[in-house]
């Protein structure tokens, strides 16, 4: 099938991915009266008295609002908030489908990070939860850390944070199958952006030994002065030896390749280099670093990707869905770094020891058993950790 082709024409023919709707009867003067004006009133006005009802009395208690400003859509690049508007959608979507999450799509016309943090934040009351999504970085640094200082409900951007954990499940189970401790492997990270930076942040706080970053110009060290200020505080924790040089450079030896970067720079060769039982997981889409046959070719155990096509999917959608579904849930007022760690070890989870192996070592994208896991650890850990609204 020609996906880009059968794409467009169905989104002719949907005219959007997404409605509103509700399940109320508005057939007469009283349910009219008491959906909306005069009754209405009484709701309002005790949400008046207490803004915490507008979690009981309307919708926003499910509803999460995806936010992009058009920068940084899939791989295309700067495009602009309207022409991201059928990702947004289709984020939504997926928030509905696997989580039972309503998502609304607002696309700003501004690159500016005061202008988005104060625009979300004017906003923010009708919502239960923010997604940011694809906004480039540093940019998306800055918006995330700024909303999390100032508002009361949880504020995510997927494209780090859900990659990070989605990454960690799988490495984790990874690492179970070929024998290998978390503390004991080394690993590179191709590609030092958002997603890349936060894959590390996360395995650190799993305990990963030794992590370099790699971008374009070579391994992430302290001894560079081509870094951006993301990537020089990256290197004041990472890369224990200082190594340095090209991405071939740093692959030797390495028990672990993580690819968040662009297709076709990774050889068989490469791999062959490294450490016995190597994993490597090359996500760049749609066409990886390493197409997996090649990496077999050169000697790695456990091969995952982006698609859908080949096993081991490493895909965001097992994540986002329950991450919210659980925050939501909870009333939670942020998503905290022990609330990703729950969610990377409850999907890491489903695969049993049993059912473990080379080509299974993370649920597929359509495991019923995924959200409702990722939704009952985060909530379990924001109540426990005094986050959630819910008793309060």
């Amino acid at each position: 099938m020609n996906y880009a082709e059968e794409s467009l024409r169905l989104h002719r023919e949907w005219k959007g991915k997404i409605r509103v709707t509700s399940p109320l009867s508005v057939s007469n003067k009283e349910e009219l009266s008491l959906a909306y004006t005069p009754g209405v009133a009484q709701p309002c006005l005790e949400i008046q008295k207490d803004p915490s009802l507008s979690y009981e009395l309307t919708r926003r208690w499910n509803t999460v609002a995806v936010i992009t400003d058009g920068s940084a859509v899939l791989g295309l690049g700067d495009i602009g908030p309207e022409a991201g508007m059928p990702v947004m959608e289709g984020k939504c979507v997926l928030f509905q489908k696997f989580g039972g999450v309503d998502a609304i799509p607002l696309c700003v016309r501004t690159h500016d990070v005061d202008e988005i943090v104060k625009a979300v934040s004017l906003f923010a009351g009708s919502f239960g939860g923010i997604n940011l999504e694809d906004i480039a970085a540093p940019r998306c640094f800055e918006i995330e850390r700024a909303l999390k200082a100032t508002l009361d409900i949880p504020v995510f951007h997927d494209d780090q944070h859900g990659t990070a954990i989605v990454v960690s499940a799988g490495l984790l189970n990874a690492l179970r199958l070929v024998g290998k401790k978390m503390e004991d492997v080394n690993i590179v990270i191709n590609g030092a952006g958002s997603a890349g930076i936060s894959i590390a942040k996360l395995l650190l706080q799993f305990g990963a030994g030794n992590i370099v970053l790699v971008d374009r110009a070579g391994a992430v060290s302290v001894d560079e002065d081509w870094l951006n200020p993301a990537q020089r505080k990256m290197a004041e924790i990472t890369n224990r030896h200082n190594e340095r040089g090209s991405l071939a450079d740093v692959m030797k030896g390495k028990d672990v390749f993580i690819g968040v970067s662009a297709p076709k720079i990774v050889t068989a060769e490469m791999v062959s280099t490294m450490a016995k039982d190597a994993i490597v997981f090359a996500m760049a889409n749609p066409t990886p670093e390493i197409m997996p046959e090649e990496a077999a070719k050169g000697g790695a155990r456990v091969i995952a990707t982006g698609r859908s096509d080949y096993p081991n999917q490493i895909n965001n959608v097992l994540v986002f869905p329950g991450i919210f579904r659980g925050a939501l849930d909870a009333q939670a007022t942020d998503i905290t770094e022990e609330m990703k760690l729950s969610a990377a070890r409850a999907i890491a989870s489903i695969v049993s020891d049993d059912e473990l192996k080379e080509d299974y070592i993370i649920p597929g994208a359509f495991d019923k058993r995924v959200a409702p896991a990722v939704a009952k650890a985060v909530m379990d850990c924001a109540k426990a950790s005094g986050i959630s609204k819910l008793g309060k």
